[in-house]
């Protein structure tokens, strides 16, 4: 779960920028017609079936708005919902029930979808050694929420951001004159607790990288017969992730060969999103 020290340090911005852009200069509407403060209920309403994410944001959302704000819910991030399910009642000031309502859903509608998708492709590899992880193809600014989503489907996290492990892609290779040099100056230069990791995109890269004695290989963008042909080759020298055109189809085949990690982009650039309502508004 998110705790609320990281609430308030890394997610309250996310969600104060997202608020402000939604009413920069107020609710009008909900200013026009609610000239007071009047206390209410809503009831949170899942309209699909999936795994819901994000309903401490949800609620933060609301609470940024108005301090009594409050959600009643025996749900838990990470947990598996049904269309039609009451997820829980929202109580606060109408207001800002009101004026927080989309930007609330909107929030937990991308989260779910994302745990509702890598939850989904997790039970693909059901019974395997394969952990299905995440990548850095995230919406801007909203990394930290998108990767807890993952968390919550079951999956597992790549890099979190640049800073947080050495991943040596093609460009890198080029810039330092081959995978040998690469290699040698992240040993180098990079901190000594990183494993270091590298992108190869053929056999011949393969042998390189592991002739540089990379930590794990990367296999980009490859077949399912060169991935066969390369896990062979590394002969558990180093561990391996596979990545690129990954889908639904190819999880089982690829766990199957005993590959360490499977990374898809996918998950957090390609989710839809899992729908829910906040219905019959009430006064309390």
């Amino acid at each position: 779960m998110i705790s609320g020290a990281e609430m308030k340090l890394n997610i309250d911005p996310i969600l104060v920028a997202a608020l402000r852009e939604d009413m920069p200069a107020g609710d009008v509407t909900t200013e026009s017609i609610m000239r007071g403060p009047q206390a209410g209920q809503a009831d949170l309403i899942c309209k699909q079936d999936g795994v819901i994410a994000g309903l401490p944001v949800f609620c933060r959302v609301f609470q940024l708005l108005d301090d009594s704000a409050a959600f009643a819910t025996d749900l838990e991030d990470g947990q598996a919902v049904v269309k039609g399910q009451l997820i829980g009642v929202l109580s606060g000031d109408i207001r800002s029930i009101l004026s927080g309502e989309r930007t609330a859903l909107n929030f937990l509608q991308r989260l779910s979808g994302i745990a509702s998708m890598t939850a989904s492709m997790v039970a693909e590899l059901a019974g395997s050694q394969t952990k299905l992880l995440d990548t850095r193809k995230t919406t801007p600014n909203l990394r930290a929420l998108e990767k807890y989503a993952v968390l919550m489907g079951g999956g597992h996290n790549h890099r979190i951001n640049l800073s947080d492990g050495v991943l040596i892609k093609d460009n890198h290779i080029a810039a330092a004159g081959g995978i040998k040099q690469a290699v040698a100056l992240a040993r180098r230069h990079a901190p000594f607790v990183r494993k270091i990791e590298v992108e190869v995109e053929n056999l011949e890269m393969t042998v390189e990288a592991l002739a540089a004695g990379a930590d794990i290989i990367m296999l980009d963008n490859m077949s399912d017969e060169l991935i066969a042909e390369a896990v062979r080759m590394i002969n558990s020298a180093a561990e391996i992730e596979c990545s690129g055109n990954m889908n639904r189809g190819r999880l089982r085949k690829l766990a199957d060969l005993r590959v360490d990690y499977i990374s898809m982009g996918a998950l957090t650039h390609s989710a839809p999103s899992l729908d829910f309502s906040l219905k019959n508004l009430r006064q309390a």
